[in-house]
């Protein structure tokens, strides 16, 4: 499991989190009410994830199958150009 508060904007700490995950583990991350889970959901299912329904505050992202080649990007590239 990896876990991520205050890390980056949300698509970037999945993108960021997911692939320290193993498939049948999950990457949770603190969100703010304002949160585009829609954006989250989809850098999830590009990275063989989903997002699942989690206590309030929390999106939770189940992996489930391995990342694809090429993930994590070089250092500072997913914050330059997020994924969604």
């Amino acid at each position: 499991m990896a876990v991520a508060k205050a890390l980056a904007p949300l698509p970037v700490a999945a993108e960021w989190c997911l692939p320290l995950a193993a498939p049948g583990g999950a990457a949770v991350l603190f969100a703010g009410p304002s949160a585009d889970r829609e954006r989250v959901a989809r850098v999830a299912r590009q990275l063989g994830s989903e997002l699942v329904d989690g206590p309030s505050g929390l999106l939770v992202l189940r992996k489930l199958e391995p990342t694809p080649a090429g993930f994590p990007r070089r250092p500072g590239v997913a914050r330059k150009r997020p994924l969604a």
